[in-house]
């Protein structure tokens, strides 16, 4: 809700014909449909809720990427895609950042030319990985 109070003060400052392009979650749209926020609403001209992407389509397009840059396939074993792929939970944006986030984490850690699972999961140990239902004081 802060974020949509600072949008809607930036738009006081353009004119009316200007279109708004909003990509955010599900929630985003819910609190847009507010009354309050009709000003920010009016503003939007095209808004599509992505679908999550099932399993196969996640290992096609980790394939594929690998294809792009030249790797081979067993880059990332069996054990490491499905990690993957497991916690991307179908959203393409967290597969690729994670994927390439396990790369450069193999390249820090020397670890060889094969990610595997140990690695992927030292980068799910980072802090902004964790979910905030994980995140709990004690």
């Amino acid at each position: 809700m802060e974020n949509l109070r600072r949008l809607r003060l930036l738009l006081e400052d353009f004119p009316k014909n200007h279109n708004l392009i909003l990509v955010g979650q599900v929630e985003l749209m819910a609190s847009l449909d507010l009354a309050v926020n009709q000003d920010i609403k009016s503003r939007v001209t095209y808004s599509v809720i992505t679908k999550r992407l099932n399993d196969d389509a996640m290992r096609e397009f980790i394939e594929g990427q690998l294809d792009r840059i030249g790797l081979a396939h067993n880059t990332f074993t069996t054990g490491a895609t499905e990690l993957i792929v497991r916690t991307a939970d179908g959203v393409l944006r967290r597969c690729r950042n994670l994927c390439l986030a396990s790369m450069l984490e193999a390249v820090r850690s020397t670890s060889g030319t094969t990610i595997d699972i140990d690695v992927v999961n030292r980068v799910l140990l980072q802090p902004h990985w964790q979910k905030e239902v994980d995140l709990t004081d004690f």
